[in-house]
């Protein structure tokens, strides 16, 4: 059985959302200028327009698409342009874990849309996403959080297609490299890969999208706060920091530290590059360690974000699921206690392991010193 380790991880959280401030974080840094204002005031208004265009600057968005902040995180953003922007089209949807599944499940039990397909895959495995049909809408996620698992790239949507393509990448903007000219309608959250306060979610708009918002109204009502149409607007408050409800003017100022933090990190390929080196640190491990396994097993569709852990080999295999669930919660209270590691348990519905967040504000040197800590925590929860 191995023996304690001496040395722990400098931060121990590791949850996959609200996920670890970036390195050096102080509440000090936040400017507080905004606070007490009405967000419509002149300094306010611009805090937010500023983090439009940090936001888009460190993505590397294109010139002719808009960025726009919404109500209700990556969920509000995501539900916000369905109630807006899908009837127009039959609707091909792609669902491979617990948020895939929401989206569905909204476009068929809340919008009850007429035509629609459904491509769906169990954890560890993506659905053939080669059957999109160009003429019409796709809705997908571009890393499935709860399965850790991402789509390695954009080559199987049509570049000549003629519906839009809707993609949740709230787990992956910011980590990774996203193919914009793929993409229409694209959806993030502050709360994910750069480690913001929770509450708001971005959307980004492409020309095409912009043309749907402006010609196409659906036969359901759309909630106020849903409201998307006057981003068909090319001159639209809405791109300058404008908002439908009233933001959280500190998150903003958290938001903004995180992004000018980015732009010192060398920017979208600096954060890259933290999060595949954080990867690197997991596989290495999993690699020369018999008794887990990632539950994406091919590196190519591999999350280097949320990254999903499964039991393997022989001292588990006999165990049923509900014993697996049990013996990876003691380990996390193990964890937890010793204050090597916090909520890394693998997500309510995905195979029982652990989930572990390697974006781009974790520290390699924190997950290098994890990885013992992980094989101590197992030897003791099984005893």
């Amino acid at each position: 059985m191995p023996s304690q380790p001496s040395i722990r991880p400098s931060d121990p959280r590791f949850s996959s959302g609200p996920t670890r401030k970036r390195p050096g974080w102080e509440a000090s840094a936040l400017g507080t200028g905004s606070l007490g204002r009405s967000h419509r005031a002149g300094p306010p208004k611009q805090r937010l327009g500023e983090a439009i265009e940090r936001a888009g600057a460190i993505l590397e968005i294109p010139a002719d698409y808009r960025i726009l902040i919404a109500p209700a995180s990556d969920t509000g953003a995501f539900e916000a342009a369905m109630w807006c922007m899908l009837g127009a089209r039959g609707v091909d949807v792609f669902s491979w874990d617990a948020f895939g599944e929401r989206w569905l499940k909204d476009a068929r039990g809340e919008l009850k849309l007429p035509d629609l397909r459904v491509f769906e895959a169990p954890y560890g495995a993506l659905p053939d996403l080669a059957r999109a049909d160009p003429a019409r809408d796709t809705l997908f996620t571009w890393n499935a959080t709860a399965a850790g698992l991402k789509v390695p790239h954009g080559d199987w949507i049509a570049d000549n297609r003629e519906g839009l393509t809707f993609c949740d990448a709230t787990s992956a903007a910011f980590a990774m490299d996203l193919p914009w000219e793929k993409l229409d309608v694209t959806t993030f959250s502050w709360q994910k890969c750069l480690g913001g306060e929770a509450q708001h979610g971005m959307i980004v708009l492409s020309p095409r999208a912009r043309e749907r918002l402006r010609d196409w109204r659906p036969q359901w009502p759309v909630p106020g706060i849903f409201s998307l149409f006057d981003a068909a607007n090319e001159q639209s408050a809405m791109f300058e920091g404008s908002t439908i409800n009233t933001p959280s003017l500190l998150a903003v100022e958290d938001f903004l530290d995180a992004l000018r933090w980015a732009a010192r990190e060398g920017g979208l390929s600096g954060l890259v590059a933290r999060s595949q080196a954080n990867l690197a640190i997991l596989e290495d491990w999993v690699e020369k360690t018999p008794w887990v396994e990632f539950v994406a097993a091919d590196p190519a569709t591999r999350s280097n974000t949320s990254v999903t852990l499964k039991f393997a080999g022989p001292d588990t295999a006999d165990m049923d699921a509900d014993g697996l669930r049990a013996l990876a919660r003691r380990m996390a209270q193990l964890l937890e206690r010793e204050e090597a590691a916090l909520d890394i348990l693998a997500y309510g519905k995905a195979p029982p392991g652990l989930r572990i967040w390697c974006g781009p504000t974790i520290d390699a040197d924190d997950l290098a010193a994890l990885c013992p800590w992980l094989d101590w925590a197992y030897a003791q929860a099984r005893g």
